[in-house]
């Protein structure tokens, strides 16, 4: 899946598109997917992540190291 955060999982959203007639077409959400590289000073290495406006929004606010270990909590490799 591409279109997928890593941070916080958001992924495709779908629905429909209405026209001033009421017809109605599927349409997709797409979420701001970044690839961001960043320095776990921990283990002396970059990761590579694909996350979301909101997923570099959450890396500012609790930092990386905190955001690797939650990730590796839930068992997700990174």
């Amino acid at each position: 899946m591409s279109m997928h955060c890593q941070v916080t999982g958001r992924t495709v959203g779908f629905g429909n598109s209405v026209s001033h007639s009421h017809r109605r077409t599927s349409r997709r959400w797409s979420p701001n997917i970044q690839t961001k590289t960043y320095c776990l000073p921990s283990e002396g290495r970059r990761i590579t992540l694909r996350v979301s406006a909101k997923g570099i929004r959450v890396i500012d606010r609790d930092g990386i190291e905190a955001v690797v270990a939650r990730l590796r909590r839930e068992g997700r490799r990174i």
